[in-house]
């Protein structure tokens, strides 16, 4: 949007230098700072508005062809009066609280089935398995560098 150069930035420095002044620069920076950091925030919360009005009317967009696309499926398909009480018996059938029925006997695999677990691996069984060397533990009294 805006194309400033190195060369405008110096230029810019160093006549805001002479005409500020070196003793007052440092007050007037943090006041154009301030007012940046304002101006970003408020950029922000712009930005953040029209997303959110943008992603809204996309959403009304779509709503909006869903319906038109789901009354064109059911005006090409319109339901049979006959599969109407079907569906309601159906509907009706989901809502008791009998016992369900077996329909079909239960599928059996030739697959045994695990009973015990394998054991559990110590730590030690660990470390060979992934190649670490074991720690021996150190005797209270001897140094660090001799055999145990």
């Amino acid at each position: 949007m805006f194309d400033v150069a190195p060369s405008e930035l110096m230029l810019l420095a160093v006549v805001a230098l002479v005409v500020i002044g070196p003793k007052d620069l440092p007050k007037a920076m943090r006041f154009v700072g301030h007012w940046v950091a304002k101006a970003r925030g408020v950029m922000g919360q712009f930005r953040a508005g029209f997303d959110t009005m943008v992603r809204e009317a996309e959403l009304k967009e779509m709503e909006e062809r869903w319906a038109a696309e789901n009354a064109r499926i059911m005006s090409a398909y319109p339901p049979t009066p006959a599969a109407l009480p079907a569906l309601e018996d159906g509907a009706a059938a989901l809502d008791d609280d009998a016992a369900p029925v077996l329909t079909a006997p239960p599928v059996l695999t030739s697959a045994p089935l695990l009973r015990d677990a394998p054991p559990a691996l110590t730590d030690d069984e660990i470390a060979a398995a992934e190649g670490v060397p074991v720690m021996l533990p150190v005797q209270p009294g001897t140094p660090a560098g001799s055999p145990a």
